[in-house]
């Protein structure tokens, strides 16, 4: 796996959104990530119930944080791709709150949580930063909640892949129209909260609607100002300001 530059710099794309890093303020960041570490597709990273337990950024890949149901299903409770941060949120519980597994061959770095509070001595920007990164992060978690708690499975469907578009984009994959999408019907399913086949059935609906087309690993939006209406959809929340033309 050879990352490119793109990837590697996902992470400060990302943060870019909210402010730019000064140099000094990088080296930093650089400083409070570890070795390279690459995982194969379907490992868990962390999971849930692990004590001293670590946090991690995703240089290269796709990942989902999940938690297991008793009767052996789960539930994703989000997908991390480049740029993202794998446990951050629970770092400082005695136990991890989820488990988090890679969806493809990725490649992480463990964040240096020794440094963590020197970091932020040294860069008050950068801790600011990071929590707006956090903040980004629950504020797509509490719409996961309202998507699976009270949009039906069309308009939720929809309005994660909208939300996935726009995350995308954000570090440079993709566009307007179309963006690489690795994940499987299954996931995909346990993400929405619906069965493999009534997802299949979501997304013929949604192809024969002509609005949206998920196919070989990527999703190709037809009519994405339809697809808006049709979910609200409103990338408020997600605080990044990218105006969604060609």
């Amino acid at each position: 796996m050879k990352p490119t530059s793109l990837q590697i710099d996902a992470l400060s794309k990302k943060i870019a959104a909210f402010m730019p890093l000064k140099p000094e303020d990088s080296v930093i960041l650089e400083r409070l990530q570890g070795q390279r570490i690459l995982i194969g597709a379907g490992r868990d990273i962390v999971y849930e119930g692990q004590h001293h337990h670590a946090a991690y950024v995703v240089r290269e890949g796709w990942a989902c944080s999940y938690k297991r149901l008793h009767d052996g299903g789960r539930q994703i409770i989000d997908i991390q791709i480049p740029g993202d941060f794998l446990g951050l949120r629970s770092l400082l519980l005695r136990t991890s709150d989820q488990s988090y597994v890679a969806l493809t061959d990725i490649e992480i770095r463990k964040v240096n949580t020794d440094r963590i509070w020197e970091a932020f001595r040294e860069s008050p920007r950068l801790a600011v930063a990071l929590l707006w990164a956090a903040s980004r992060d629950n504020a797509m978690v509490v719409e996961h909640l309202v998507n699976v708690g009270r949009r039906d499975a069309l308009s939720r469907t929809a309005h994660f892949l909208l939300e996935l578009a726009m995350r995308m984009r954000l570090i440079g994959h993709g566009n307007s129209d179309s963006f690489p999408c690795p994940l499987s019907q299954t996931v995909l399913a346990d993400s929405l909260g619906l069965t493999a086949i009534h997802l299949n059935r979501v997304l013929r609906q949604l192809r024969e609607a002509n609005l949206l087309v998920f196919r070989d690993g990527v999703v190709t939006f037809l009519n994405r100002e339809s697809l808006a209406e049709l979910t609200g959809f409103d990338l408020t929340y997600l605080d990044q300001d990218i105006t969604p033309t060609r």
